[in-house]
C-alpha cells in the first residue's frame, strides 16, 4: 500500500484501509532515506514499474 516517486517521496495508496496509521509510521520528511552510495538507490525505472503495475493509487 506504499510506493515511492522518483524523488523517493513515500506515497500512500488512497485504497489503504487505514492510511493515517500508515502515515504515522513514515518519518516526518515523508521521504525514504536513501542509501549513501548512489549505486544502491532504487532505479527510477523500477520505481515507475512498481507504481504502474503494483501500487494502487
Amino acid at each position: 500500500m506504499i510506493g515511492l516517486n522518483d524523488d523517493l517521496e513515500i506515497l500512500v495508496s488512497r485504497q489503504a484501509n487505514d492510511p493515517d496509521s500508515i502515515r504515522s509510521l513514515i518519518n516526518r520528511t515523508g521521504f525514504a532515506i536513501p542509501p549513501q552510495r548512489p549505486l544502491e538507490r532504487p532505479h527510477p525505472a523500477f520505481l515507475a514499474w512498481h507504481r504502474e503495475h503494483c501500487f494502487k493509487h
